[in-house]
């Protein structure tokens, strides 16, 4: 990672200065292309894949140098769930065998999404306390198993993983705010709201015939 982190050290010169503290040049490009993500999610448009691909490894890179080992170990599991949803998007099926289509968890398939993350949450937490010199394991974590289900759940088109990203991006802006990753703040802040937009069209692409 240290090699990385060299290799990356044009990307990580600063940028300009938001609220006293710098903002470097890798967190802007990531950012841009989270959000155009985010907007190609929103659309079910599976362009939204590549651009999830590029933007987890530069905020694996980014979370690394900040000491928010959780979050980019996370961006690395991402890009690895986001060849698969890429492929799920083009190629997938739903239970009925027809191509994958948005629609909505049963119950029990909530209940087990909601016990995973939760059992999730202190194994990791855990882990990053007595692994790693983070200094916000609890915090780091959590936004992180959640958001494995978020993107498990965003692959197969469930409606569910609005409302988990949601969730997500709310606790993210505490995490972030924490770091002093205040471009990463704001983005996160649009996200959340981003968010409760895709969960509302995607809830009308359901009930479409």
């Amino acid at each position: 990672m240290d090699a990385l982190l060299g290799a990356a050290a044009p990307l990580l010169a600063e940028a300009f200065t938001l609220w006293g503290s710098p903002t470097t040049w890798l967190e802007v490009l990531a950012c841009a292309l989270a959000l155009a993500m985010v907007l190609a999610n929103m659309r079910v448009a599976p362009v939204a894949w590549p651009l999830a691909i590029a933007s987890s490894l530069l905020y694996a890179l980014l979370f690394a140098s900040s000491r928010l080992y959780g979050e980019a170990s996370l961006q690395l599991v991402f890009v690895a769930v986001s060849c698969w949803g890429w492929w799920q998007w083009l190629r997938g099926h739903g239970d009925d065998g027809a191509p994958l289509r948005v629609h909505r968890l049963t119950a029990r398939q909530r209940a087990l999404a909601a016990a995973a993350t939760l059992a999730a949450w202190p194994l990791l937490a855990v882990v990053l306390a007595r692994g790693t010199d983070s200094d916000v394991p609890w915090l780091d974590a959590l936004p992180t198993v959640a958001s494995v289900t978020g993107q498990l759940l965003l692959a197969r088109k469930a409606i569910e993983n609005w409302p988990v990203w949601l969730a997500v991006n709310v606790v993210s802006i505490g995490l972030f705010a924490v770091k002093a990753l205040w471009l990463t703040v704001i983005l996160y802040a649009l996200f959340a709201v981003l968010s409760a937009v895709g969960w509302r069209a995607w809830q009308r692409l359901a009930a479409a015939p």
